[in-house]
């Protein structure tokens, strides 16, 4: 049986690259990035597309697993393996970045920058109860 989550995923994948970082499907415009982890059990690498907002030399990314009660598995990936790569619009090769958990008011300005960037990132806060990490993705 094929799982429905990762067939999805795999078609914004495929649109990613198809059009140079475009993703028709709504809201995602040019707005995501492939972030290409390694799985802290398995050592797997594993492709996840994820919204990013740019910011000065890196990107901010949010573990938000659409207001799920936890944590999208690349957050723990990125925990254990901070190293990563991730395919960013407009750039012909991976980018190197190192991630970061941002804590306190640092966490909390950049949310900010997702809340006010979409209605969905509000709605997924009220959705759960956890405070929703986000991470900065550092070039290396």
């Amino acid at each position: 049986m094929s799982d429905p989550h990762a067939n999805w995923n795999q078609q914004i994948i495929d649109q990613f690259r198809a059009h140079d970082g475009l993703v028709e499907s709504p809201p995602f415009g040019r707005a995501l990035v492939l972030l290409h982890h390694v799985g802290a059990k398995t050592g797997a690498e594993r492709i996840a597309p994820v919204r990013a907002i740019p910011e000065g030399d890196g990107w901010l990314i949010a573990a938000s697993k659409g207001g799920a009660p936890e944590n999208p598995a690349w957050y723990h990936n990125l925990l254990a393996h901070p190293d990563v790569t991730i395919e960013v619009p407009g750039e012909a090769d991976l980018v190197a970045v190192r991630a970061e958990e941002l804590k306190g008011q640092a966490r909390d300005a950049a949310w900010e920058k997702f809340t006010a960037a979409s209605q969905g990132f509000r709605d997924y806060e009220k959705k759960t109860s956890r405070i929703i990490p986000v991470l900065f993705l550092h070039r290396r």
